[in-house]
């Protein structure tokens, strides 16, 4: 761990220097992680609409509304190409928090916004939508907001905004955020021999 800068001006350079090699939009993503992971409110004000090039939303692989044009739901899941229901559910969270039109953004969905989504977006009926979620949620994806909602975390919002189309590397995601043994003692190993 390292040690406590000495003063707040410290501490700025250090941020500084360690987002030099990143990219605006790379910055402000980091930085919105950072400020959520310490439990500060958003520097913005939440379903705002972002500025032009402020936000990693503005770059998400293949789509965005840099130019300032709203991409509908079909076009944005056809583009992150999900893998699984849950991949499909964090896009939805994803879509409705930062890519709908102002008037349609929301901080969390619900089975019902999961299933019109998937209506709008011309795919298969989610058979348990609310089963969909919560394993969204167990897979790390999702986080819960009300009763029956739930929000994208910084989690989703990677595999969203930076994985997603990509198949290998959301398998790899997937295996990794996955309890291996629920309930069940892991197997006994070996002890080496040297």
């Amino acid at each position: 761990m390292t040690a406590k800068p000495t003063d707040d001006l410290e501490a700025v350079r250090g941020l500084v220097e360690l987002l030099q090699a990143f990219s605006n939009e790379e910055r402000e993503r980091i930085i919105r992680w950072a400020r959520e992971k310490l439990g500060m409110p958003g520097a913005a004000t939440s379903g705002a609409t972002n500025p032009a090039g402020s936000s990693d939303t503005t770059q998400t692989k293949g789509v965005g509304s840099a130019s300032g044009q709203n991409v509908d739901i079909k076009s944005f899941v056809d583009v992150k190409a999900p893998q699984s229901d849950r991949q499909l559910a964090a896009i939805v969270a994803y879509y409705y928090r930062f890519e709908a039109p102002a008037s349609d953004r929301k901080e969390s969905i619900s089975k019902k916004d999961l299933e019109d989504a998937c209506r709008l977006a011309g795919r298969k009926r989610i058979r348990y939508p609310a089963q969909t979620l919560n394993n969204a949620l167990n897979d790390g994806y999702l986080d819960k907001a009300d009763r029956g909602k739930y929000r994208i975390n910084t989690v989703g919002e990677n595999l969203v905004a930076m994985v997603l189309p990509s198949s290998e590397g959301s398998a790899k995601i997937s295996r990794t955020l996955k309890p291996k043994n629920r309930g069940k003692k892991a197997p006994k190993r070996k002890p080496r021999r040297s």
